[in-house]
């Protein structure tokens, strides 16, 4: 015993014994240190201390500063309120493995005359030796395990470097020895081989999730214990097989990085991923992979390339522009914006705006898209006409391909789900039946597993019943090239489709505008290095969009007998649009009229409208409006139609004619014309209203 150091005061207050490991693994499997720990009881109490409190919180904890320490902080706080005579433990660094926490705990315990006390000697932070040792001690500690991270760190890296270490496989692999191999689940294997085809034969990894969901297929997904389950796909679970070089065969260590981040919560830990240089090992060919490495790269790039950047193409959308993602600015070299205008949203127009948006410069150059997509359309069938009959017929095979695809992985699921039900009816049959208890639970896992048999053979038969159309002979697709154009043309053509044609082909379109001319003009990049110019007129705005000829001359007529708002609703009424697609409004009429120099509509002051409707020349013959559109129809009479669905027209001379005249009295004399009473007849009935 030091007596020296320990005096009465401290012993009248208890002493704290501070017990800690530093990980969970050694509170398992290290037990002798912490009963060495806790045997500290015995050397405070042939200290002279009666009052013992032990402090064990902070198991599987470290000391290093990373994590928060309730134990510690609950000792310093008892500390702080005078309460204790003595800190134990049975090394000095199991109170702290860093200066701050160390410091803290010496300074407190200076201040209110504590003493520390571990399995070699007792300290007093008031005595300047002690306090020097202290010091010394907390930072001999501090470094001691800098020194064990740091050798640790290097014997991992060295081991990294040759390819050797492998911390955990991703899905698809499992760990044998210090090298990955392909799960020897057949499911699994072909599974995501299936994801790597529909990847590069959709061209983004959206598209192919978009697949799976159609299918109602499911892909693996390893569980924390590390078993399989199989799950509806994500786009992260697809995404990560295609980027982790694992797949494509290679070793790769070092991937990502630790970064310590401060926030509200205090201290936290974040990952970030690291450029593929600074990866510490990459070795392609170190195992087998699902596909070789130079595909999984070319998939890779592909899937990268689908992100709109100044860089980068970005995935081909729905929308019908071709070039978007392709051209650039001849002046700033920047990438022209699309948007879309019309009704429908289906008029593309570029133009130059980065700068202006980003940087407050002047505008570039901004030019409808409609005309530049058709020359480049021109030029692009040129290129694909000659191939068109090979690429329908690969089609074709692509289409049988995908089917025998899906029924393959459907029937993979079903012989996984016949195992699983045959498994449970095993354990069902081995079981007793009057342990009710244990045969209700799986006589309820029989019937789930048979239930799920009967899902999958349900897909694979109504997989089987949509049979495919039957593919056309060579003979029809010869004469389907010979009008490409219209093929490209149709409706039914996939937008997204056409943009990857282009794609493949075209690698940029350098565009500008040259004033002097008013024309546009476009260097064309294509794939294989030929670079070639096309110049075409530029339209004025509304150009290639002008009202139809028909729409023109009915508003003309129209406007005889009606307003604008009126003409705008038989425009409407009958289906018909505006030369941009949208539909009419009382704006819209006028300024056609206006346009096209059409008097407007003005009531007759005298009230004698030189054109009348149906309903009025009827009411000036005085026969029934039916019998004057009969006679109009029938050529009787002139009057005007200009739309199915809309107003007949008739001027006041046609309807004093005498063709007008006979058909108004041949109305009269029909025997099926109602005689009306004379208007001097008396009625031999009183009113009652």
């Amino acid at each position: 015993m030091i007596s020296e150091k320990i005096r009465p005061h401290h012993l009248e207050r208890k002493a704290l014994l501070y017990v800690r490991q530093s990980s969970v693994h050694q509170v398992l499997h290290n037990r002798e240190s912490s009963a060495l720990q806790y045997a500290m009881q015995g050397r405070l109490r042939a200290l002279g201390w009666s009052e013992i409190e032990v402090i064990d919180d902070d198991l599987g904890r470290s000391a290093a500063g990373g994590v928060q320490r309730a134990g510690f902080e609950r000792m310093v706080a008892e500390v702080c309120l005078g309460k204790v005579g003595a800190v134990c433990a049975r090394e000095v660094s199991r109170f702290a493995r860093n200066s701050r926490d160390w410091q803290q705990l010496i300074e407190m315990c200076r201040v209110v005359d504590t003493v520390l006390i571990d399995q070699e000697t007792v300290y007093a932070p008031r005595h300047g030796n002690d306090r020097l040792l202290l010091g010394l001690k907390g930072s001999l500690n501090e470094y001691e395990l800098d020194l064990l991270r740091q050798r640790s760190l290097s014997a991992r890296h060295e081991k990294a470097r040759r390819g050797e270490l492998v911390v955990g496989a991703p899905v698809g692999f499992v760990k044998a020895g210090d090298r990955y191999e392909k799960d020897p689940d057949q499911r699994v294997q072909q599974a995501i081989t299936l994801v790597f085809d529909k990847v590069q034969e959709l061209g983004s990894a959206r598209q192919a999730l978009l697949w799976f969901h159609e299918h109602d297929l499911d892909l693996p997904a390893k569980q924390s214990n590390g078993d399989i389950a199989w799950r509806r796909p994500n786009y992260a679970s697809i995404h990560r097989m295609i980027e982790n070089p694992i797949s494509g065969g290679a070793y790769a260590y070092g991937k990502t990085a630790v970064a310590t981040g401060y926030g509200a919560g205090g201290v936290g830990v974040k990952i970030r991923r690291k450029a593929r240089a600074e990866w510490l090992a990459l070795m392609p060919n170190a195992h087998e992979g699902y596909v070789s490495w130079e595909k999984s790269e070319a998939i890779r790039m592909m899937v990268s390339n689908n992100v709109p950047t100044s860089r980068h193409h970005g995935a081909p959308k729905h929308g019908d522009a071709l070039l978007a993602g392709l051209i650039r600015c001849r002046r700033c070299g920047r990438k022209l914006t699309l948007r879309y205008s019309g009704l429908k949203h289906s008029i593309p127009r570029y133009s130059c705006r980065r700068g202006w948006m980003d940087n407050g410069e002047p505008r570039c150059i901004a030019f409808g898209g409609l005309r530049v997509d058709d020359a480049i359309e021109d030029a692009l069938l040129g290129v694909v006409g000659p191939g068109a009959i090979a690429a329908a017929v690969a089609a074709e095979q692509d289409g049988g391909q995908q089917r025998d695809q899906v029924r393959a992985a459907l029937l993979r699921d079903l012989a996984a789900a016949r195992y699983t039900a045959d498994r449970t009816f095993r354990q069902y049959d081995a079981t007793d039946p009057a342990n009710r208890l244990v045969a209700g639970e799986l006589e309820a896992r029989w019937n789930k597993a048979l239930a799920r048999v009967a899902e999958v053979e349900s897909k694979i038969a109504a997989h089987d019943a949509a049979r495919p159309v039957p593919a056309p002979d060579p003979a029809s697709l010869a004469m389907l090239a010979t009008d490409l154009k219209t093929i490209w043309a149709a409706p039914t053509t996939d937008a997204r489709l056409k943009k990857r044609i282009v794609r493949t082909l075209i690698q940029e379109v350098v565009a500008d505008i040259d004033p002097q001319v008013a024309e546009i003009s476009l260097v064309v990049h294509w794939i294989g290095g030929v670079h070639s110019e096309i110049r075409l007129p530029r339209r004025r705005r509304g150009q290639r969009n002008g009202t139809s000829a028909d729409i023109i001359a009915a508003v003309r007529q129209l406007a005889l007998i009606a307003n604008d708002d009126l003409i705008a609703g038989i425009l409407n009424r009958n289906g018909l649009v505006t030369g941009h697609g949208n539909r009419w409004t009382r704006e819209r009429v006028t300024a056609l009229r206006s346009h096209h120099r059409i008097l407007v509509f003005k009531a007759a002051d005298d009230g004698i409208e030189p054109w009348l409707n149906l309903s009025k020349a009827a009411l000036l013959l005085k026969i029934a409006p039916k019998t004057l559109r009969l006679a109009a129809e029938a050529g009787e009479i002139s009057a005007v139609h200009p739309l199915p669905d809309g107003p007949w027209i008739f001027s006041r001379a046609a309807l004093s004619s005498p063709a007008a005249n006979a058909i108004a009295g041949r109305a009269r004399h029909n025997p099926k014309y109602p005689t009306g009473s004379h208007p001097d007849q008396q009625n031999l009935f009183s009113s009652i209203t």
